[in-house]
């Protein structure tokens, strides 16, 4: 499985490379946040909430099937999951729903967590037990702040995690906080990576690792 990230909080995913590799592409952003638009073929798109910085699925080419909403969906053989949760901690008065998507690709279990707001209950934990790789956001403002993020992390256990939805020198969205702050709460020492290229076998078994990925 390969995992790159595409910025904010935007990720590519892919079982093989080629073309008869599948791509599915989680929360693709618009033009106006100074980052390089995702414009490639695409096999599914996710979106966890209408909103313009997660939701431009126009920007794709092919003919992608869609998820946005809750549910459980089976597309070429990529097990989706989408649970459904709020973007605040005010049962959605804010900011509204958010759906945090379970993807299962070559027998990995990856959880995109969107704009999560809301400490999680136990419903949407049960749905989550077994996570290996958790793309987390960590900026604040409209999402998880560092300390929310490390105790969200707490709860749901992964092998690996990712931090997302921060800001990076090229984003234009001034009001959230940048990784370093996330880093020092988790007490981890991160790997920086292009990408991420690993398999089942591959996941850590006992420590749980923290990975930046570069874009």
């Amino acid at each position: 499985m390969i995992l790159t990230w595409l910025g904010h909080s935007c990720f590519k995913m892919q079982d093989k490379i080629g073309p008869d590799g599948i791509t599915v592409v989680a929360d693709p952003f618009g033009k106006k946040y100074g980052l390089k638009v995702p414009s490639f073929e695409a096999d599914i798109v996710t979106v966890s909430h209408d909103h313009e910085d997660h939701n431009n699925i126009d920007a794709l080419r092919g003919n992608p099937f869609v998820i946005d909403c809750p549910g459980e969906y089976d597309v070429k053989n990529v097990l989706i999951e989408g649970v459904d949760s709020y973007h605040d901690e005010t049962n959605g008065s804010e900011r509204g729903h958010n759906t945090i998507y379970r993807f299962v690709i070559d027998d990995i279990s990856i959880v995109h967590l969107g704009d999560l707001g809301q400490v999680l209950d136990s419903a949407q934990l049960e749905k989550l037990a077994g996570t290996d790789i958790l793309l987390i956001p960590v900026g604040g403002k409209y999402t998880l702040d560092a300390k929310k993020a490390v105790e969200t992390i707490a709860q749901i256990e992964p092998r690996i995690v990712i931090p997302m939805h921060y800001k990076t020198d090229d984003l234009k969205m001034d009001d959230i906080d940048g990784v370093e702050k996330f880093v020092k709460e988790m007490g981890l020492t991160p790997t920086y990576e292009e990408k991420l290229k690993i398999s089942k076998k591959d996941l850590p078994s006992e420590d749980m690792e923290l990975v930046i990925l570069k874009y």
